[in-house]
């Protein structure tokens, strides 16, 4: 009896990995972890000059009607006439969806990660805060910022309508007889500081720019910072609320 010679096989060539070096590093939770911290950043520069140029109206009404027309001419003569307007509220919102979908696409996979939900799962600050607050909160957050868009921006809702001036609309729209739309957007305000006091901290860590013994001086700077766009935001409502801008 013959014994067969085994024959030698080929080792099979490695199948390369059909996502891109980029996209691959993207699906992980770190990479969208820090797609979430880089669109967040630049959301937060916006909400940044947002308040500043708000916080004008305490200027008077030229100097707030002109702020709002600097906005629509910048580039002008080479651009014409709120393009690149156009252009930032473009980018802005691909950063929010960007931003949306990332958070969306982590908690789904932190789901399949353990479909079992623990019997008793003992609350912590992450479960807690971060749970209610950023997800949401975040969905009041996007219904306020359309709100906000029909009402400020486009006339679509505000009392003034389309064609009164920036300022004219301020002052409509949060006059004392319309109380409930100061408590709302009031409201909405205080979720995004709470939004925005996670949502730096979390980055700070995302990013590595932190080390643990720093963490108290991070929370400090991040509750110091959303303090502060609350309080910026809220002054214009109230200062028309009480008479201060008429």
């Amino acid at each position: 009896m013959t014994r067969s010679t085994p024959v030698a096989t080929r080792p099979r060539p490695k199948t390369p990995s059909s996502a891109p070096g980029p996209l691959k590093r993207y699906r992980s939770s770190v990479g969208r972890k820090a797609v979430m911290a880089v669109t967040g950043a630049i959301l937060f520069l916006f909400v940044i000059a947002h308040m500043l140029g708000d916080l004008k109206a305490f200027l008077g009404r030229e100097d707030f009607n002109h702020y709002s027309y600097w906005l629509r001419s910048v580039g002008s003569p080479a651009l014409p006439h709120r393009v690149f307007l156009s252009i930032l509220e473009a980018g802005l919102v691909v950063a929010v969806i960007v931003h949306i979908w990332a958070a969306v696409s982590l908690a789904r996979q932190a789901r399949r990660a353990r479909p079992v939900r623990y019997a008793a799962r003992r609350k912590t600050h992450e479960n807690g805060y971060a749970t209610y607050v950023m997800r949401y909160g975040g969905v009041v957050i996007l219904l306020f910022v359309i709100w906000h868009l029909l009402d400020l921006t486009f006339g679509a809702v505000n009392p003034k309508g389309e064609n009164a001036t920036p300022y004219d609309k301020v002052i409509a729209d949060f006059d004392p007889a319309r109380w409930y739309i100061t408590l709302f957007y009031i409201v909405a305000v205080i979720l995004v500081g709470f939004h925005l006091r996670h949502g730096l901290f979390s980055a700070v860590q995302t990013l590595g720019w932190g080390r643990q013994g720093r963490y108290p001086a991070i929370r400090l700077v991040a509750d110091v910072t959303a303090a502060l766009v609350v309080l910026g935001f809220v002054a214009v409502p109230v200062g028309v609320t009480i008479g201060v801008l008429k």
